[in-house]
Order: C-alpha cells, then structure tokens, then sequence
C-alpha cells in the first residue's frame, strides 16, 4: 500500500502557514501574520515558486533528523561506492572498494593494502576500477539490508562489503573473463553474485588473432557462491558457463515464480569488432545492423546440479560448463529482444521480464509461463550459429507499450505501475504493466542512463520515490570548468502527477546503477567490540594492544611497536630507531564512544590510517631515510587534538 505524505495533500502555502502558525502557538504570540509576510518576502526575493518551496519542503530533513533510504551508488571512475540519504539527497560517505581512500586509511596499512592487492591481475598493480552495478543481499527477493556487492567492470572484480560497518571484506575475480558488465545482480535469498562478461575474449586471457572472433573469442557467466555465515564469496564452490561471443550486458535473477532463472540480454549478435583503421566498419556501426539482438536464458538451478555432477571442465581455475554441455541439457536459451536492449528487469512477482532497446522506441514485456512452456514443447524458432536454441519472439511477449526514443532500463512501484529511463528524450516514462499503456512522462536533466525507485527491483517495490540517474548537468549547477558531475535527480511518486524535487551532483565519477534500501533495515554499528577488532576479519587482531601493554621492542623480524590511541595521546608517542630497521606498528583505538575516531599519519612515510572506535590496524614499513619525522593523528578527535602527537626518530 502506497503510503501518502502530508506536503502531498495540502497546498504549499497552506503547509507553511499551518507550521508556522504551530510555531507561534508554542512562542505564545501572534507572530503568524508576520512570518508568513516573511515567506512570502522569501520566495519573492528568490524567485521561488510554489512548486519550488513544494519540493524543498518534500526534501528538507533538519539537523538531527535522519533519513527514510539509503542510496548504494556506483562511483564509476572512482572505484568506490557512494552512500546517498533520501530524502535529503545528502551523501553520507564513500565506501572505499577498488582503489586506495586516504580519509579512511584504505591501502595505506598492511590489512587494507593486503585486501587492496588480492584484486591485482597480471601483475599489475591496480589502482582504480569502473563501478558499475552495486547489489544488495536479498532473502526471498527482497533486501536484508546485511551486504553490498559491487563489480568492476574494467577488471572484471567482484567485491563484498558488510553494511555491518560499511566497509570492503573480499574482492575476488577469476582469470577466465577480462571484464564485466552483467553484475553484480543476485539470486533471491544470495546464494549466487553474478558477474556477467561483457566484452568476448579468449576464455583465460590468452591471445587469439581477431580475426578467430567468432571462432576462439567467448562470453561467460560466473555465478559467485556466497557465504552469508562467514560473509564472503567461496571461490572454489563458484562456477561458470561460456557463453557465444556477443556481447552479453545486464542481467536480472528470476524470483517466486521464475526463481531458479537468470536473464541476461546482449547486443552485437552481429559479432562485429572493429578495424576501422584496417578497411573495417568500426564497431558501433557493426554492431547496430540487426534488427534483434538475443536475450539470454539460464536456469542455474539445473547448471548447479550438473557442476555437482561433474559436467564442467576447469579453466583458468574456474568450473566452466562448456557451451555445447548448456546446449546439449538445455539450460541455454535465446529469444529475440529489441535492438541494442541495455536492460532487462523482472518484475516484483517474477511472471514477467521488461526489456527496452537502445535503438527502439518499445518496452517489451516477456512472460516466463510462455517461456518456459516453449522449452518444454523444445518450439524452437532455430537456432543461432553456435547450436544454442532461439525460441520465437512473437509467443514469449505479452506485448509492447510504446515508450519514446531511447528506453533504457526499468523499475517498479507497489501499485502495478513501471518506470522507464528514456535516453534521447532525457525523462523518465510511468506505465500500466497492466494495460502496457503510457501513463505520463517527466523531464530530467539530462541524458539519464540507469534508474532507481525505492525498493524498485524486489518483489515488494516502496513506490514513493524514483531517481533519476543522468548522465548531464551543463546547466544545472555552478560552472566547474569542462569536466561537469553527473546528476541524481529526485522524483517524487506519491502525488496524481510525478514531481522533481531535487538535483545532487555526483563528482566522484559517472555512476552507472544504484539501489534504494529503507533505512531501517540496515543494523550498523558504532564501535568495534570488543576492542581490538580487525575490520578485514572482524575478529580480534593477534597484535591487538590494551592499556599496560604498549611498548616498543626489537626482535629477530625488526622493531615492534605496541601503541594505543586514546583522546588525546599516543602511546607510546615516541619511537626510536635505527635507519634499516624494519618497523612494524600495532595500533589499537581503545575508545568506545561513538564518533570518537582518530588518525595516525607519520610524515614522509606515506603512512595514513583511520582508527574508528575499538579498530585495531598493523602497519610495516622500512625506516629507510634517517632523520625526524613527527606522527599526529590526523582525524579532529578533542579539544587537545593538535597535542595528540609525537616522534618517529630514525637514527642514521
């Protein structure tokens, strides 16, 4: 049921005058008049709307006062996940994921840098990612608020952070694709992380001519096991199927009653990869020749069972069921989709699948009971080139419901109502899933790429907000020179008409998908007990330090240095060694409070580290320059934080 707000139902300026007549009835005067005078001054002098004060008075949340939602964001470029406040459209912090984050001393100490390195390919030495697609964990298809996965789709990376504290437990990736798209979606109650691939390679990294494309390139799907007791993702009970080589984009997992199914859509069925320099159409022309491209089918239930059986080959360390093996048990299906589709979402009682394409004007709405009746009558329309079974397009749809020029990707409400990001036309389009009719449509500004509504992909959609994720603001800000933030654009869903309310520009990258969760499903906590806590491990850190213990002392593998950090002083605050030496610094933040978080930086070092309350961090490094090197803490802790120092003495 759609639960209605009171700035819906009565006029702006009646609202104002309501609440400030309450305020004067509580000052015991008659300041009513007088203020709203100043209102009304207000909104002159600004030249304010009452639709304007309507959308500001939808969105303020005073001091003190907490939101309804939490945003989980990609950060794009940035490698990291943004957490956004909804109402309010505040962010609230970054979470630090693929690449180093000096505020939170992420990959400046041994356990984040360790965390940071074990996601390095090839030898190489990663230190930035393209975050595309974050996920909440589910239980029964809606979100738990326990976990958040996220991919990186320049690397092919999968990481899992624990909304317990908000922080990076795992990143994982397998050498069988270079990248990916398709993720991170999950099955209904996590059993499964997908990570589809997007760009056809040779399965494990190796070289192939491109000109073997259609012979030796592949796609592939890996579908990640999830441990929801330890909280991590276990590698060796994860597994893969090849896929032909188009170029498979966003996924969906089936739910209730396609539970058991994945969904994944793709474009270039053209299998066309470039070489405008050598005499060939360049890939974007290529690619956009057919009518249709292929909407991918998997039942993982039935591939998880033939793993079980054995029906894989290992490759690149990856339990891969081949393509012929998926034929040949039929859990590899195609159907036409909508040319150059870019979404695909099931709906919240899983019966239907809404696809848009790029290069269409239609959402099409497939029904899985069509689908699924035409696997088992093997009613086939042909076959692709690669033997995988299309099944005919016309008898898997419902229908289509004319949309506009660009539709993207799509989200849900709770009263039977769908919302489609539309691209070239730069609105978002409300539609009757029932009736497949065009309800009404709003401008946004401008280009929007991806979509969210609260809740809107489970199968118990809120319906009270919907976000507009843009990927253009020339004009909606201040200017910044040539390089402008992306826009969120806040959408009220509760009144006759679809409202904007606001605009929150994103200037850490271009995200590309976020999730809206209800606040209060998420349990965090404030401080990490016992004290002495490990964030990678969550558990006590064997070099855990408490009051009376701290020290410095020299053993066979160099200087130890046993510190607590406590308002407003290290201790010990001095330590003295030798250039050559290497040192290896325990720190424990032996506060409980809440908010009571300190630094720990040591000049020239490069050293940086967040201590949050309870948190224990090792840090080791070579004291290779001889000198003095003062350390502090660099997090505002006490009114004595510029004293909460010290002395890193190398002696030469």
């Amino acid at each position: 049921m759609r639960r209605t707000r009171l700035s819906v139902i009565i006029p702006t300026v009646a609202l104002a005058a309501i609440f400030v007549a309450a305020l004067a009835c509580r000052a015991g005067g008659g300041a009513s008049a007088g203020a709203s005078a100043g209102i009304q001054q207000l909104m002159q002098a600004r030249n304010l709307s009452e639709e304007n004060v309507t959308a500001a008075l939808k969105t303020y949340t005073p001091t003190g006062v907490k939101d309804e939602y939490y945003i989980f964001a990609s950060g794009g470029h940035s490698g990291q996940v943004l957490v956004i406040g909804v109402p309010s459209m505040r962010i609230l912090k970054v979470i630090a994921v693929f690449t180093p984050e000096p505020w939170q001393g992420y990959g400046y100490g041994d356990q984040t840098t360790e965390l940071l390195r074990s996601g390095d390919r090839d030898g190489m030495q990663l230190n930035w990612a393209d975050t595309h697609h974050p996920a909440l964990s589910e239980t029964g298809g809606d979100y738990d608020g326990q976990y958040l996965f996220i991919n990186d789709k320049a690397n092919a990376r999968v990481a899992v952070i624990s909304l317990h504290d908000f922080t990076t437990k795992q990143i994982v990736y397998s050498d069988l694709i270079r990248n990916d798209h398709g993720g991170t979606f999950v099955t209904p109650n996590t059993e499964y992380v997908i990570e589809g691939g997007q760009y056809p390679a040779p399965l494990g990294g190796g070289y192939e001519p491109i000109e073997s494309y259609q012979e030796k390139y592949r796609g592939a799907v890996i579908f990640w096991k999830f441990d929801r007791e330890k909280g991590r993702i276990v590698p060796e009970q994860s597994f893969a199927m090849e896929l032909p080589p188009y170029m498979q984009d966003l996924s969906d997992a089936g739910k209730l009653a396609s539970d058991g199914w994945a969904f994944i859509n793709s474009f270039n069925t053209e299998m066309s990869y470039g070489g405008n320099a050598e005499g060939n159409p360049p890939l974007e022309s290529g690619a956009s020749q057919n009518d249709m491209d292929y909407l991918h089918i998997i039942n993982w239930r039935k591939a998880e069972e033939l793993v079980a059986a054995g029906k894989f080959e290992t490759i690149a360390g990856t339990r891969v069921i081949r393509l012929q093996t998926a034929i040949d048990e039929g859990i590899l299906h195609l159907v036409g989709e909508p040319k150059s589709p870019h979404g695909v979402d099931v709906t919240p009682d899983g019966t239907e699948m809404v696809v848009s394409g790029k290069l269409d004007t239609h959402a099409t709405v497939y029904s899985f009971e069509k689908i699924k009746a035409l696997i088992e009558q093997k009613k086939y329309a042909g076959m692709d080139g690669f033997g995988v079974p299309i099944l005919p397009f016309e008898e898997t749809i419902r229908g289509q419901v004319e949309i506009g020029l660009g539709p993207l990707h799509t989200q849900f409400d709770g009263d039977g109502n769908a919302y489609t990001s539309v691209f070239i036309e730069s609105a978002a389009a409300k539609w009757s899933l029932k009736d497949l009719q065009l309800i009404e449509k709003i401008p946004v500004h401008y280009n929007i790429g991806h979509i969210l509504a609260a809740e809107g992909d489970t199968v118990n959609p809120d319906g009270r907000y919907l976000v507009a994720m843009n990927k253009w603001a020339l004009d909606r800000f201040a200017d910044v020179g040539p390089l402008l933030p992306q826009n969120f654009q806040l959408i009220d869903l509760t009144g006759e008409k679809m409202q904007l309310l606001a605009d929150l520009p994103i200037p850490i990258g271009e995200p590309h998908y976020a999730q809206m969760i209800k606040a209060d499903k998420i349990k965090p906590i404030t401080a990490y007990t016992p004290v002495g806590i490990n964030p990678n491990t969550d558990q006590e850190d064997p070099f855990k330090v408490v009051g009376g213990e701290e020290g410095i002392e020299r053993k066979a593998d160099g200087v130890h240095v046993k510190m607590t950090a406590v308002r407003s002083h290290f201790t010990p605050d001095t330590i003295r060694v030798k250039k050559g030496d290497t040192v290896h610094l325990h720190i424990t933040n032996v506060e409980q409070a809440h908010d009571a978080t300190h630094g720990f930086a040591i000049a020239s070092y490069n050293i940086n580290l967040s201590l949050e309350p309870g948190e224990h961090a090792n840090v080791t490094f070579k004291a290779d320059k001889a000198g003095v090197f003062p350390l502090y803490c660099t997090e505002f802790c006490s009114a004595l934080h510029l004293e909460m120092a010290g002395y890193l003495l190398v002696e030469p």
